[in-house]
């Protein structure tokens, strides 16, 4: 009998270890080193594909002593380049040389490397890529009702059970899973994905493996990446048509025949991917071509839907592709990294009709995932509604215009600027602008009110305070009439603010096109602050910036910040409890030149 030469295709996927196993090979067996090495590369980078052939020789090495088959390890190793050139059949040339040497029958898995042997004159075993009815193992967690398995090392396992907004974690087992259990359902998923056409791996990275197979994501984590080994597998319960949301008939109009900017945001586990899946549906079955763009591929939809993923790991390379393909529709599932926010407007603005899917906690907040990511007066042109999902249902939906004119609350005519409302779908209601004030942009709510207010529109006023501030930090400002303010300083600012011939008086109303009265603060308004309180926080700083941290629960209010006393600027607190200065920022160079140490700083918080 000749010897039998096993590629790395049938050393991965097990089927030399079943043939020895069920007795059908009772050849020599030779592993070329050059495969060893392959998988031992593999591994060291993390990937899966590497432990799971590895083992798979371990258990080879056995079965041939119990067997009393003969098995050695030939050829030479591969060099550093041969490695690196794995992907374009370099070590497969070594593979089949070992074959050719030994005058031996080579197994293979791989279509490709069987064919160009048999074309070598090499005598060629192929296993066919057969569908199996084994049951892999961790199916039997799940059921109707389960969203989500969750299988981590020295862990029971745990389920999501429920429906989009309403789930529960559940212990599954009172069993502590161990590596080696975790190990065998890492080692049926690769192989099942290989032998099947259901199975695909949508990454692969050091640590890190998402296989999509059928329709259950798996991401499979493992040490550097994780601290232990863990298995996530992510199955959709519900399948759903656009009719069974109960959409108002205005909507369903505008989803048909306007829209072409959709944003689809919501919180995870929202059902926002079950809706887009529904969209693309309905998009298909209306005589649309349509295409999406996922990472991994799992979305449910229709057969005549066609699913990209990242070509040679970007989306933009797919965009190239997708724009020869001429598509109607192109749903893009998860929008997350700059670049995809990019590739999305560069589709738009092509002419695709897009749908995106974005995570945010707010329906607001799946618009201001754009801003800083294309040009704020853009975002009109890429993005004409959005949609937001809570709990499985349509929660919220926005229609987005851009108008030039005066923003709410403001009155002089030369104040007019681009303006982006957001308005409430159904009743038009203006709910919020977007724009440029100063050199910033922002997002403001529209309050009903906010057309009968008189005087400077609230962020125009905290600019005069911001502005007066340089003479006294703590200035009472008293709106008398849409063109008018009274402002109260300290009886020694007076003249600073005032200046040579009213010189500095005059340029403050130029710029904020307003009359200024100024008056002596009474004794009594001398308190550090009107309506704040100083809190502590902690204080550190970079190369580039000065960070200060209160306590998180102060985020998005105002913090005034004092050095000896002195007022120095107006921030906005961040999420988690962060302020973030530029050093070279005014107020980063006024911090730098007058604080000496943390004493020196004082923070205020402002409770409007």
């Amino acid at each position: 009998m000749s010897k039998i030469v096993a590629d790395t295709s049938v050393i991965i996927n097990g089927y030399i270890t079943k043939q020895i196993e069920s007795k059908s090979i009772q050849n020599d067996l030779i592993i070329p080193i050059a495969a060893l090495d392959e998988l031992q590369s593999q591994a060291s980078q993390g990937k899966e594909q590497g432990f799971v052939g590895l083992e798979e020789i371990k258990k080879i090495q056995k079965l041939c002593q119990q067997n009393r088959i003969s098995i050695e390890f030939v050829g030479t190793r591969p060099s550093l380049d041969d490695i690196r050139l794995a992907k374009h059949g370099r070590i497969d040339a070594i593979i089949k040389d070992v074959a050719k040497q030994n005058n031996a029958t080579l197994y293979t898995a791989d279509y490709v490397q069987g064919l160009t042997a048999e074309a070598e004159g090499i005598e060629v075993f192929y296993q066919k890529t057969e569908r199996t009815a084994q049951n892999l193992e961790f199916l039997r967690f799940f059921d109707q009702s389960t969203m989500s398995v969750h299988l981590k090392e020295d862990n029971p396992p745990y389920a999501k059970r429920g429906r989009p907004g309403e789930f529960d974690l559940v212990k599954l087992e009172e069993k502590i899973l161990d590596d080696k259990y975790l190990e065998l359902i890492t080692t049926q998923i690769l192989e099942a994905s290989k032998i099947s056409n259901a199975g695909t791996i949508e990454i692969s990275k050091a640590g890190a493996l998402v296989v999509q197979y059928s329709d259950y994501r798996i991401a499979i984590t493992r040490p550097p990446f994780s601290e232990s080994h863990e298995i996530t597998i992510v199955h959709p319960i519900t399948k759903m048509t656009l009719d069974q949301y109960g959409l108002s008939s205005k909507l369903l109009s505008r989803l048909s025949n306007q829209a072409e900017g959709i944003i689809i945001s919501g919180p995870p586990g929202s059902g926002k991917s079950t809706l887009a899946s529904s969209i693309a549906n309905f998009y298909a079955s209306g005589g649309k071509i349509v295409k999406t763009f996922e990472s991994p591929r799992d979305l449910q939809v229709d057969k005549n839907v066609t699913q990209y993923t990242k070509l040679e790991g970007n989306f933009e390379n797919s965009a190239d592709i997708l724009l020869l393909v001429r598509p109607d529709y192109t749903i893009f599932d998860e929008v997350r990294q700059k670049e995809d926010f990019r590739v999305f407007a560069d589709l738009r603005l092509a002419g695709v009709g897009m749908v995106g899917v974005v995570h945010a906690n707010m329906a607001l907040d799946g618009i201001q995932r754009f801003i800083g990511k294309i040009e704020l007066g853009m975002i009109p042109s890429v993005i004409d509604t959005v949609v937001f999902v809570k709990g499985g249902t349509v929660a919220k939906v926005y229609d987005l215009n851009l108008k030039v004119k005066v923003p709410s609350g403001m009155v002089e005519q030369d104040l007019a600027r681009p303006v982006i409302e957001i308005s409430d779908f159904e009743s038009g209601i203006l709910e919020y602008e977007i724009y440029t004030f100063g050199e910033e942009n922002v997002i403001v709510p529209v309050s009903d009110d906010s057309k009968s207010k008189p005087g400077v529109y609230k962020l125009a006023e905290e600019k005069i305070r911001e502005t007066i501030r340089r003479f006294d930090p703590n200035p009472q400002i008293e709106v008398v009439s849409d063109n008018s303010v009274r402002i109260k300083i300290k009886k020694d600012a007076i003249p600073s603010l005032i200046g040579k011939g009213g010189s500095t008086i005059n340029e403050i109303e130029k710029l904020l096109h307003i009359h200024i009265d100024v008056q002596e603060k009474d004794s009594g308004d001398y308190a550090p602050s009107e309506s704040g309180y100083g809190v502590s926080f902690d204080f550190s700083e970079s190369k580039n910036s000065i960070l200060f941290e209160v306590n998180k629960r102060y985020s998005g209010m105002l913090a005034e910040l004092y050095v000896k006393d002195q007022y120095v600027t107006t921030a906005r607190v961040a999420r988690h409890g962060k302020i973030k200065l530029s050093k070279r920022s005014d107020a980063g160079k006024a911090l730098e030149r007058a604080a000496f140490s943390k004493s020196d700083i004082d923070i205020t918080i402002k409770d409007s």
